[in-house]
């Protein structure tokens, strides 16, 4: 996929995803690679820059992403200034040498705009406002967990624009079904750390995971929006639309794909018991249907959610219910078709990433914990 060239065109887009002219002599910005989003730059003196970067179409949730590399004939440290139209800065500077280890440096915000220094070299840095998980790393990891696991790895369809979703299935002669989804919102990257340690731990765990998969079969989808990814937009598909506020009429080919593939499930003699969606936001919350909203069993996500506050004393588990029918949001879809709970399972964007593994891995533990307490019929 690295090689592909994606020809984008939005209706409601008036300008470029790469940026055209960013050589200036000694420095050089590119953006010419996936999940880039640099739209234009300009030179402001032999030592500061100044960075546009713009959403893919508006309106749109405020989630400004930026991804780009700089590069000096000579070395040379340089200001640099990115200015977020229609939006303000909400993920932190962080800089590579490789695209895989990244440090997050000093940086200002005035007047929404982001301002930091960095030491240009021969060699590329890579800048961005998260760490970089392109499409190419779920399919390794996908492979790589199918592989430990009696999990299989396929592909559930084609996004709009013809790039792979995958899918990883869990299964046994048990019918109660488990899913979750990731990546609907590209630049969301604290959700999809938090996803990778929490399937993996209940597809890989040898001591409650044992009873849990013998239950429960497992699906899940962790790159919903691979076009949105590959073209580093801030939040919607390749259409300009919201994932997460598709569901009620899911007129977008990616969550057609995956309501097809739950139906399936369905009119197998499958039942859905709950459901996960991974985001990013700028608090760690739980985002969860009412108790009384007629879901089953009434107190499935609360129970949950006790036991992993009891687990993790120094972790605020913050669980915010609500529901609205008609905002087309993953949650309140599966309530509503199936009439089961689902939750949105939200980390801060700048939550310490060890954490994250670590609560990850005590929430899907406690949710097996949860699930294997309900019998069958509750969730009828």
């Amino acid at each position: 996929m690295k090689n592909l060239i994606l020809v984008i065109v939005f209706s409601l887009i008036t300008f470029d995803v790469i940026a055209k002219d960013c050589e200036f002599g000694n420095i050089k910005f590119d953006s010419d690679f996936p999940v880039a989003r640099l739209n234009d730059c300009d030179r402001k003196s032999s030592r500061e820059y100044l960075l546009t970067v713009e959403a893919e179409n508006y309106p749109v949730n405020p989630s400004p992403w930026y991804a780009f590399k700089v590069s000096a004939k000579k070395p040379q440290t340089i200001g640099i200034t990115i200015d977020f139209v229609k939006g303000k800065s909400r993920y932190l500077p962080k800089i590579s040498t490789d695209g895989k280890s990244w440090t997050q440096i000093p940086y200002k915000v005035k007047q929404g705009k982001l301002k930091f220094k960095i030491r240009a070299t021969k060699e590329p840095l890579w800048v961005a406002g998260q760490e970089i998980i392109d499409n190419d790393f779920y399919q390794t990891w996908l492979e790589a967990v199918a592989k430990a696991t009696n999990s299989k790895f396929s592909e559930l369809g084609r996004s709009t624009l013809d790039l792979p979703i995958y899918q990883l299935e869990s299964t046994n002669e048990s019918n109660e079904w488990v899913v979750i989804l990731g990546r609907m919102h590209p630049p969301e990257i604290t959700g999809a750390l938090a996803l990778f340690p929490f399937v993996q731990k209940l597809l890989l765990d040898e001591s409650i995971g044992t009873k849990f998969r013998e239950r429960f079969n497992v699906l899940v989808i962790p790159n919903m929006n691979p076009d949105g990814v590959e073209a580093g937009n801030w939040r919607h598909n390749s259409n300009g639309v919201d994932l997460n506020r598709d569901w009620k009429t899911r007129k977008q080919k990616e969550t057609q794909l995956v309501h097809e593939k739950i139906q399936s499930i369905t009119q197998n003699g499958g039942k859905v018991v709950y459901a996960i969606d991974f985001h990013s936001t700028s608090k760690d919350v739980f985002y969860a249907m009412p108790n009384d909203y007629g879901a089953k069993p009434a107190t499935m996500t609360e129970d949950w959610l006790a036991l992993l506050d009891a687990k993790t004393p120094g972790f605020e588990v913050l669980i915010q219910p609500g529901d609205n029918p008609n905002r087309g949001v993953f949650k309140q879809y599966v309530a509503d078709v199936y009439g089961v709970h689902a939750i949105t399972y939200e980390m801060d964007d700048n939550a310490d990433r060890g954490k994250i593994k670590e609560i990850a891995n005590i929430a899907a533990e406690t949710l097996m914990e949860s699930l294997l307490s309900k019998a069958k019929g509750e969730f009828e």
